[in-house]
């Protein structure tokens, strides 16, 4: 494509080069014969005055003054040659011969004894032919300089062509090396013309569309990975209802697993479309109020456990949706783990957000399935420029959330 462009390019700065030379080059012949013919018709319109004086001055034998000028008082006197093309009624005439003479004939009415009749007044102006001897004498050389001239003219077309066109090929040659997994870098980003512009969108759009498939590729192998958990969990307590009647213990499983596919449906979307959510302040401390009411209200937990040590105000960078799932999520681990008898403590110290909850001493490992997929919430923070860290122990389990201040 781009060396059909610069081909494109090169033809029509040559075509028009090469038209211009043309156009002048006729332009200039044109003007230089009209000059010669107005110059020979001054001549004769000069002498035929002349001729028209000395005839009212009663100079029946007037000449022309002129050696390349011949007065014919009749029609019948003039050469063959020239009466073949000049009829008697016509003013004036061009006689072009085979011999070389080169006539301008014009025709005068005088006043001869009172008796008007037509005068002709021949010029034999071949010595006169200044462009016809020019093109014969030095014709070559002014082909040969017309020639270089052009051939110069098409060399700058060219090189015109491959200047203008080469930050396109570049341009195409590196969108055309880029893959799924590199960065897109264009060099002609920085220029401050179209096509720096074009480069910034043309990397703007890579990029977002490098993102779009990354986003689905994790959303498709998330839900694959953290929804057969919860499944498998409900699909064997099913298929054991049909033997014998639903345990509590089992009842409270497929309303977990429930719960779980829920949370898990929310918060892939939510990261499906961390792109396209914009990035705003958000009081931190007002989400952590919301997500405690938001857990005492679901869970059978006493809130005199609960410490919380957090400044009055507490301004982060981020998007609301997406917290308040991060902290929801790392709440209601916090108690699957801890049990309704663990201890609760939030705190935040030098821009650290920290949960911790106690786990009681000999208590078998719980599984649940998306709620503790640790990886899911790595990516949940990392979508809002955030780090998440965990810490799990036999007696208790910490949750450091270092998210990004305002400035």
């Amino acid at each position: 494509m781009a060396s059909t462009i610069r081909r494109g390019l090169f033809v029509a700065l040559a075509g028009f080069t090469v038209l211009l030379c043309l156009s002048y080059t006729g332009l200039a012949v044109v003007i230089s014969y009209v000059t010669e013919d107005m110059l020979v018709q001054r001549l004769l319109e000069r002498e035929a005055a002349a001729i028209t004086t000395r005839l009212r001055q009663h100079d029946r034998a007037a000449a022309a003054g002129s050696d390349l000028i011949t007065v014919y008082r009749e029609h019948a006197a003039l050469p063959a040659v020239v009466r073949r093309q000049l009829t008697p009624s016509a003013p004036r005439a061009e006689v072009f011969t085979g011999t070389g003479q080169h006539y301008h004939v014009m025709a005068l009415a005088v006043d001869d004894g009172g008796k008007l009749g037509r005068w002709y007044l021949l010029a034999d102006v071949a010595p006169l032919l200044v462009v016809s001897r020019l093109v014969r004498e030095v014709g070559g050389v002014l082909i040969g300089v017309a020639l270089a001239l052009v051939g110069l003219a098409l060399l700058l077309a060219w090189l015109l062509a491959r200047r203008l066109v080469s930050p396109l090929q570049r341009l195409a040659h590196e969108a055309r090396a880029l893959t799924p997994d590199s960065t897109p870098r264009f060099s002609a980003r920085e220029r401050p013309d179209e096509i720096g512009f074009l480069a910034q969108r043309l990397e703007t759009t890579f990029g977002q569309l490098q993102a779009a498939l990354q986003r689905e590729q994790a959303f498709a192998r998330d839900v694959s990975h953290e929804l057969r958990t919860p499944l498998t969990v409900m699909r064997n307590t099913l298929a054991l209802a049909g033997a014998r009647p639903l345990q509590p213990q089992e009842q409270s499983q497929l309303q977990d697993g429930v719960a779980e596919m829920s949370n898990t449906v929310e918060l892939l979307f939510a990261m499906a479309r961390a792109g396209q959510v914009a990035s705003e302040a958000v009081e931190l401390r007002a989400c952590i109020e919301q997500c405690l009411l938001r857990l005492l209200e679901q869970h059978a937990w006493d809130a005199s456990l609960l410490t919380l040590d957090l400044p009055g105000r507490l301004a982060v960078r981020g998007n609301r949706q997406l917290v308040l799932l991060l902290l929801n999520n790392c709440l209601a681990n916090a108690l699957f783990h801890g049990g309704p008898a663990c201890q609760l403590r939030l705190s935040f110290e030098q821009g650290c957000l920290s949960l911790h909850n106690t786990v009681p001493g000999g208590q078998a490992m719980r599984v649940q399935g998306f709620s503790h997929g640790q990886h899911l919430l790595l990516r949940l923070a990392q979508v809002m420029g955030w780090d998440i860290r965990f810490y799990p122990g036999l007696l208790d389990y910490r949750v450091d959330i270092i998210p990004a201040l305002t400035a």
